[in-house]
């Protein structure tokens, strides 16, 4: 790749960063990167396979439509990988990544139950040592508990011994604490991945599910204002949604019975990802 070319391909790589992470990934933002790569012959073949390897990355450019990823539901199901399917049923599928527990969990568990809605929560090592009452209630009430990895690492770049190292902790502990085996659904930590990884988890049994709505909620010391969430979260809405929250979050766990009492008066119904369609890959 010649110099100048180099030089250009990292400036919109410095810009997919900025706007991922400030929360700013518009559709002014991907348009002017769009159109950079379209006026640059020379990087177009390269750059356009490269946003799918690395960070998980959504762009809402409609209120109420699902968002462009950076990889197809198509695309993905080859590794038997999801993150959405276009419908037009008012459906939401819920998750939660869940690294600690620091007093929302119960909040968020008690209005789920009170909505009737099944959600999945993808826990981390530090969860299931610090808070297994949890993890079992979770169980009991019907929700799934996913593997979010041992200890959250960058998984994108691990060979497979440390890969299957991450999960099997997580599994063997899962195990001997709820005592049956832990479903076989993962989330990749910080949505980083590559289509290696995504075949490895694959080849040992595992759906991926990456998610098509979620906000800045993880944040501690810059938890969004309930007016800040629901803007966010009532706009980005769309039918098939697999909803990405933290049960870390302040915010999550005091609007969580008035978030699903709107959605409901939207239209919509709440679904186990054991019922989300599976896509059929790309020939």
């Amino acid at each position: 790749m010649k110099n100048k070319s180099l030089k250009k391909f990292l400036s919109l790589g410095i810009l997919f960063a900025a706007a991922f992470l400030t929360g700013r990934f518009t559709a002014k933002a991907v348009h002017e990167v769009s159109a950079a790569i379209e006026k640059d012959a020379a990087l177009k073949n390269d750059s356009l396979l490269l946003p799918s390897e690395g960070n998980w990355g959504l762009s809402f450019q409609e209120d109420g439509k699902p968002p462009v990823a950076n990889a197809t539901s198509e695309e993905l199901a080859k590794y038997n990988a999801y993150y959405t399917e276009n419908t037009d049923e008012k459906v939401l599928y819920l998750t939660f990544d869940a690294g600690y527990e620091n007093g929302n969990t119960p909040a968020i568990l008690e209005a789920l139950k009170k909505h009737n809605a099944k959600a999945t929560f993808f826990i981390v090592g530090n969860y299931l040592n610090t808070r297994p009452d949890l993890v079992k209630q979770m169980i009991d009430e019907g929700h799934i508990v996913g593997n979010h990895s041992y200890h959250h690492p960058d998984m994108s770049q691990m060979d497979r011994a440390a890969f299957e190292k991450e999960l099997g902790e997580l599994e063997a502990l899962y195990q001997e604490t709820v005592g049956e085996p832990m479903k076989k659904y993962y989330r990749p930590p910080q949505g980083k991945y590559s289509t290696n990884n995504l075949e490895i988890a694959n080849e040992l049994g595992y759906k991926t599910y990456f998610w098509s709505l979620a906000y800045v909620d993880w944040n501690q010391d810059s938890q969004p204002s309930h007016e800040e969430a629901f803007n966010k979260l009532l706009k980005r809405v769309h039918p098939g949604a697999i909803v990405l929250l933290h049960s870390t979050s302040k915010t999550n766990g005091e609007i969580m019975d008035e978030l699903l009492t709107k959605w409901e008066e939207m239209g919509y119904t709440f679904k186990s990802l054991d019922e989300l369609p599976e896509a059929s890959p790309k020939s």
